[in-house]
């Protein structure tokens, strides 16, 4: 009879990609502690014994990072310094099929959707209950709340809705509920995140339920910040802003992802809408909330873009002049509809496009933060590092957007909320004293 090793399994969860897959992680987490195995993410003590992947599949440099990851992990199980390696995620879910047969040594393949089916790896249930009961893998003030899953969208470059499916709305109560725990273990603010917030509650409510999503979180006692990510310009709500305006406590920042301003390339896109109508409504935006916060992506080097399209890009950021700006460059997705068209512009095109358009932002952003010199913002304080403390306004999101350096000699912790005085405005950062 085979005996048990008396040593406990210790799980380590590697979280790649986006902040939907670091809440799914989270959930994982909070699934496998609960049945009493113990679990840590991103562990650099490396005293662990079994690994779970979570793997992005996005783009292609998503793709390449997950694969070296998980080649990573199998080689370290070959030398038997771990005795399973499970993978997860967008891109287990997208091409399970060749990777089992491509990477045999993983012990299991799992879609985004088979959270029970890794629980019982571990002879684990799934417990239901369990709302807002994670590992954050964020510093504990704030968290990423996913109020839906998957996308209705048929944008010609995006695989997402293959590997996460149709939309999905989770219901007002069961996000409440969710962020009233968050609070109560010391989150100050929450980031909503889906893959288009603006559809939310069109599949469960027949309507589009944002607006009333945020009134009820609003009223969360103890949550200081509320921030919403992946909205979709086509039929924007504007009752969203009516809610902006009406709580102190969301913050006045809308992340939006336009992905071009010529209209050659927003129909080859399918993105639903034209470049006039785009100026139309982030006119309106600011006019509804002045002062708001505005970030959008783009994507440069999509197939049959011209230099005259690149050239109507730059112009469009000159007109509307964007707060925030992310860019990636176009990665020819298999079974997409943009996959039937030529990808006919090199690696090395597109990354040049990419750096001359962020060149118009670079001069954009820092004008808009010289324009905050001597003002004095409310900062979230994030961080210490290299002895001086980080932190952010509400126009200000985690990783992509400023940072605020404060200087003080007072002792100050994650989480604080302080006031800033602006002394300093740099490209991208500013430096501030406390008030």
């Amino acid at each position: 009879m085979k005996t048990k090793t008396l040593k406990r399994d210790k799980v380590n969860i590697i979280t790649l990609g986006c902040s939907k897959n670091m809440v799914d992680s989270e959930v994982l987490s909070g699934q496998l502690l609960a049945n009493e195995i113990e679990t840590v993410h991103e562990n650099e003590k490396l005293d662990h014994n079994i690994v779970i992947i979570n793997t992005c599949g996005f783009i292609d440099k998503a793709k390449e990072e997950s694969i070296n990851t998980i080649l990573d992990n199998v080689a370290l199980k070959k030398k038997g310094k771990l005795d399973k390696v499970y993978v997860t995620g967008c891109l287990s879910e997208r091409y399970k099929n060749n990777l089992e047969e491509e990477i045999p040594e993983v012990d299991a393949f799992f879609g985004t959707m088979e959270l029970p089916q890794i629980l019982k790896q571990f002879e684990a249930d799934y417990k239901g209950e369990l709302i807002g009961e994670r590992l954050l893998a964020t510093p504990s003030h704030y968290a990423y709340v996913k109020i839906s899953e998957g996308c209705n969208r048929t944008c010609s470059f995006c695989a997402i809705p293959l590997m996460r499916g149709q939309h999905v709305s989770r219901t007002i109560e069961s996000i409440v509920d969710e962020a009233k725990q968050l609070v109560k273990r010391g989150v100050k603010e929450i980031m909503l995140i889906a893959q288009e917030l603006t559809y939310y509650g069109l599949d469960i409510y027949k309507k589009r339920s944002l607006p009333d999503l945020l009134h009820q979180l609003a009223a969360v006692e103890g949550l200081q910040w509320i921030r919403l990510h992946y909205a979709y310009p086509s039929k924007f709500p504007m009752e969203i802003l009516d809610a902006m305006n009406a709580h102190d406590n969301i913050c006045k920042y809308l992340d939006m992802p336009l992905q071009h301003a010529s209209n050659n390339m927003l129909k080859a896109m399918k993105r639903q809408i034209t470049r006039e109508e785009m100026e139309d409504l982030v006119t309106a935006i600011r006019a509804k909330v002045p002062g708001i916060c505005l970030r959008t992506t783009l994507i440069a080097g999509f197939p049959g873009e011209t230099r005259d399209d690149v050239e109507e890009l730059k112009t469009f950021l000159q007109k509307m002049r964007f707060d925030r700006v992310g860019i990636f460059t176009y990665s020819h997705e298999e079974d997409t509809t943009a996959h039937d068209l030529e990808d006919n512009i090199s690696a090395e095109e597109k990354e040049e496009r990419a750096h001359e358009i962020m060149e118009v932002q670079q001069e954009i952003s820092l004008e808009k933060n010289a324009e905050k010199v001597g003002r004095v913002f409310k900062v979230l304080v994030d961080k210490k590092e290299s002895g001086r403390y980080l932190g952010r306004t509400e126009f200000d999101s985690v990783e992509v957007d400023n940072e605020v350096i404060i200087n003080t000699n007072k002792k100050l912790q994650p989480g604080d909320f302080v006031m800033v005085k602006i002394t300093k405005a740099y490209d991208y950062d500013l430096e501030g004293e406390l008030v």
